[in-house]
């Protein structure tokens, strides 16, 4: 690989070249320019120029690519026409040789989801499809964007034995991360890209210590946040929850009651139905009403509409996130978290419009505002979707892996405003990480739903 020139609007660089087999990590901020290589690499950049570039084959793991998948899957989707849920393309048909690589499949937890349809998997086993897929179709060279989001402990380590295995063939391997502490021990060479800028690129041990934590956020004091509950409000009552699909249980025997600042962490490996959880208690899969639920007080199904419960609850997921394509400017994304809505369809109020605003210069995107939200990168749509979730102060937090795809400043800015919303009782927080460095002592209850996988109780 030789690039030589390079000139962008994010990114300019004079030389960069790698020799087959070599394992890069590229760390950088999420305004850094280090998308921009990415985007190169991955075969969709426009408006950029170089007077010499010689790239091999590449497979790409990357989240512009996971949505792509996401959106296939969604306008092929025939649920309308059929007397059940199409599951849509099932895990084994991406992988057409999978009994060849049986020990690879049961090491990173996927054996179980041959006959899953890729809209029901989880993030982190979204992430383990593509990059197997990338692994077995044998491109000279893997690019994967944050490959450690998303993955439980045991699927890192795999993941880590994996592409060491792939180095081992020849094969080369770049890996862009923004959060430092993902940036591989194994990798033998470091590219730092910071300001637009290529700062340092050559073997880890040597360039190391120009390790960069990100862009410096603004700085920005948060808005006014006016939601909080009554001291000891109930706000989640779950007794005997239980969730699945197709037949399998994910978990069950689950008993779980929130009140007033009882800021809840949830923990488990990929699959174990974090996620479905959040969307049972946010009330946006079916099984809300096949359990005993109380929301906010009101039992599930007792005739309150999805809004009534959504209007006190700020979300951010990986669900939430795929869905927001074709959904206007990053303003627009903002506002629409005061409705609930995907899109903005109501005429907002100049006080409104003021404090989705002032919201995204808190994020350090004040300079986005009016930017289409598609044209965003990864870390910067991730960031306003939680200014969305903010914006009218709600009783409850539901966050699930929220710092996905942020650098180590913008996952700081994001955990000391929580732990201020905790300390001054803004608001309860429901959060999901995989991330040992996310679990901050506010957490007053920690919920392991691993442990409560079918069979296991």
């Amino acid at each position: 690989m030789i690039i030589e020139d390079f000139s962008h609007p994010g990114l300019r660089f004079n030389h960069f070249a790698a020799r087959c087999g070599e394992s890069w990590c590229i760390q950088g901020g999420n305004r850094s320019g280090a998308e921009v290589l990415l985007h190169l690499f991955s075969g969709d950049l426009e408006e950029y120029s170089v007077s010499r570039l010689e790239l091999p084959e590449m497979g790409v793991l990357s989240f512009r690519r996971q949505q792509e998948m996401f959106e296939d899957e969604l306008r092929n989707d025939d649920t309308d026409f059929m007397n059940k849920l199409d599951p849509g393309t099932l895990v084994r048909e991406f992988l057409p040789d999978w009994e060849q690589h049986l020990p690879l499949l049961q090491a990173l937890d996927l054996e179980r989801c041959l006959d899953t349809g890729y809209r029901q998997l989880s993030s982190g086993q979204n992430r383990k499809l593509i990059l197997l897929m990338e692994v077995l179709g044998g491109a000279e060279v893997l690019v994967l964007q944050n490959p450690y989001d998303g993955l439980d402990d045991g699927s890192r380590k795999v993941l880590d034995e994996t592409l060491q295995t792939v180095v081992g063939e020849g094969r080369g391997v770049f890996i862009f991360v923004t959060a430092r502490v993902d940036v591989p021990e194994w990798c033998s060479h470091l590219a730092v890209i910071e300001g637009g800028e290529m700062v340092t690129a050559g073997e880890m041990a040597a360039v190391r210590g120009a390790l960069v934590a990100g862009e410096k956020v603004t700085g920005e004091a948060a808005p006014e946040f006016a939601g909080a509950a009554e001291d000891g409000e109930e706000l989640i009552s779950l007794v005997d929850g239980f969730a699945g699909y197709g037949g399998k249980n994910l978990f069950t025997g689950l008993n779980l009651t929130v009140r007033s600042g009882d800021h809840t962490l949830v923990t488990g490996h990929n699959g174990c139905g974090k996620s479905t959880l959040l969307d049972i208690l946010t009330g946006d899969n079916p099984k809300c009403y096949s359990n005993e639920l109380r929301i906010f007080g009101k039992n599930r199904g007792g005739g309150e509409s999805i809004w009534e419960i959504k209007k006190q609850m700020g979300i951010v997921s990986p669900a939430l996130h795929r869905s927001h394509h074709g959904v206007g400017t990053a303003l627009h994304v903002v506002l629409s978290g005061l409705y609930d809505s995907i899109g903005l369809y109501t005429r907002v109020t100049r006080r409104e419009h003021d404090t989705a605003r002032r919201w995204l210069a808190w994020a350090g995107l004040g300079d986005v505002a009016d930017i289409p939200f598609s044209q965003l990168s990864y870390g910067e749509q991730r960031l306003t979707l939680i200014a969305r979730a903010l914006v009218k102060g709600p009783k409850l937090l539901m966050l699930d892996e929220p710092t996905q795809g942020l650098d180590d400043d913008n996952r700081e800015l994001l955990l000391q405003f929580l732990e201020k919303a905790a300390e001054e009782k803004l608001s309860t927080i429901f959060y999901i990480s995989h991330r040992q460095d996310e679990f901050r002592p506010f957490f007053h209850q920690r919920i392991r739903l691993d442990e409560y996988e079918a069979g296991k109780k």
